[in-house]
């Protein structure tokens, strides 16, 4: 992709429109031919399907930032950056002989499953043959350009992109990138004037998604705005089967706006959840005390995210408000939903084996008091918002930031909803009002504010810290 250095935009102004855009972004389904693509022996869909690097098709249905590079980083650099960076989808050059960075150290297996167990989405990336119209290429002497012969409907050409197809397959599939995954071919910007250039581009990528689906995996394309997607999207619109269109693409348009929209194309074409855009060029970014230079992108891709359950044990256990409980003899009996909430979340945690009968017992008064001594808070009779925002916290804990979603983003919504006059969204989606939350807490509370729950952030709201 284009390296050029550019001034970078202010993080935080970008957020500001990614934000608005992911509170009104409604995704959608792929079409028909994407959805079978994108769909595993087992049925399931795009989304991804296990919490290890095993069988994850990547990047599945994700609304979020993204970063691309030439270099797949380092595993320390990985580590810090999902910590710290608002960033949860990288972009690999797994193959291609015109890619700047043929020879790749750390894209290994190991590399590629450790980032998905740890919940990075991959957009993997061929730089393959180039139009032929493009001086800059071949990069290396040794690597094609595409064949602009006008035989057989630029049959040549499409012979190419099938070919490159095939190469790509094998390498995501050698690096534990499974069917159902994205993978992304990279065609630099070229004159769309050039009638042979042009058409015998858009017959390589035709060639590429034909063969790319046939194996299992789901075509996009990346291209600059002004050429390769705009010429893209005028074959959908005014010759829709002339050429074999990519299921989503990746648009390159550095305006340094977060969202997926620009004028060099229609607005309806490949939406719902068919885009990405490079909003952001060739520039450095630091997170965590670590500085690489990355282009930076914002995703809409796939369908919208279902919300996780709502309740447990057969109960309701999210509140507007959550209050605090005592025992009936130590005044107003507590209001039995929330009582019956506490019980079913210390049952869960195998701290109370009673019934969830709704009222504030001498059984539950010791699970709460067991509960409270684990959780380090004082030992009481009765229960806190303190304690339920440790107990509501209490899980799993993985880096959560914009594009998560899940039953770890529901309980840090339902954690926080424990401070009064708090009423955030509880619908396991880390969307706009999550993220302010999230960062009005860590102000509160003295963390970075940086909208990211990392390890830092679990282990304060576990404690209470509120």
């Amino acid at each position: 992709m284009p390296s050029r250095t550019r001034r970078p935009v202010p993080f935080r102004s970008l957020r500001r429109v990614a934000i608005a855009t992911l509170a009104t972004v409604a995704l959608g389904a792929l079409t028909p031919a994407t959805a079978a693509a994108a769909t595993a022996p087992t049925g399931t869909p795009v989304s991804l399907r296990a919490a290890s690097g095993a069988g994850v098709a990547t990047p599945g249905d994700f609304s979020g930032y993204g970063f691309d590079q030439c270099l797949a980083p380092g595993q320390a650099t990985m580590d810090r950056w999902l910590q710290t960076s608002p960033f949860l989808a990288v972009g690999i050059y797994i193959s291609g002989d015109s890619r700047a960075c043929r020879v790749q150290p750390n894209l290994t297996p190991t590399w590629v499953a450790t980032q998905l167990a740890q919940g990075w989405r991959l957009l993997p990336i061929t730089l393959g043959p180039q139009a032929s119209c493009l001086s800059r290429f071949p990069r290396y002497g040794d690597d094609e350009t595409i064949n602009p012969a006008t035989t057989s409907d630029y049959a040549a050409a499409k012979a190419q992109g099938v070919a490159e197809a095939v190469k790509a397959v094998g390498v995501a599939q050698s690096l534990g990138i499974v069917g159902g995954s994205t993978l992304w071919y990279d065609l630099e910007g070229f004159d769309a004037t050039n009638t042979t250039c042009r058409e015998s581009a858009l017959s390589f990528l035709g060639g590429w998604t034909e063969q790319v689906r046939a194996q299992g995996y789901v075509s996009g394309v990346y291209s600059s705005a002004g050429s390769g997607i705009q010429e893209l999207d005028r074959a959908r619109q005014t010759r829709p089967t002339r050429f074999t269109l990519p299921d989503r693409i990746w648009v390159a348009r550095w305006d340094g706006v977060a969202n997926t929209s620009t004028s060099y194309i229609a607005e309806d074409g490949w939406r719902p959840g068919g885009r990405v855009k490079q909003y952001q060029g060739g520039h450095n970014e630091t997170w965590g005390g670590v500085t690489i230079n990355i282009d930076s992108n914002w995703l809409e891709l796939g369908r919208p995210p279902a919300p996780s359950a709502r309740s447990q044990c057969g109960t309701q256990v999210e509140f507007a408000t959550y209050a605090g409980l005592r025992p009936a003899a130590a005044g107003k009996a507590s209001g039995p939903g929330q009582v019956r909430a506490l019980q079913c979340l210390l049952k869960k945690k195998k701290m109370y084996a009673g019934k969830l009968t709704g009222r504030y017992q001498p059984g539950l008064v010791k699970a709460v008091t067991s509960w409270q001594r684990r959780a380090g808070l004082a030992s009481s009779p009765t229960w806190s918002r303190k304690a339920w925002q440790t107990l509501l916290a209490s899980g799993t804990t993985p880096v959560l930031k914009i594009g998560s979603t899940g039953m770890a983003v529901r309980r840090v919504q339902r954690a926080l909803n424990t401070k009064p006059g708090t009423r955030g969204p509880v619908d396991g989606v880390y969307g706009a009002a999550t993220d302010t939350a999230v960062r009005a807490w860590q102000t509160r509370v003295g963390l970075d504010a940086s909208g990211v729950v990392g390890t830092d952030d679990w282990a304060a709201l576990v404690a209470g810290r509120r």
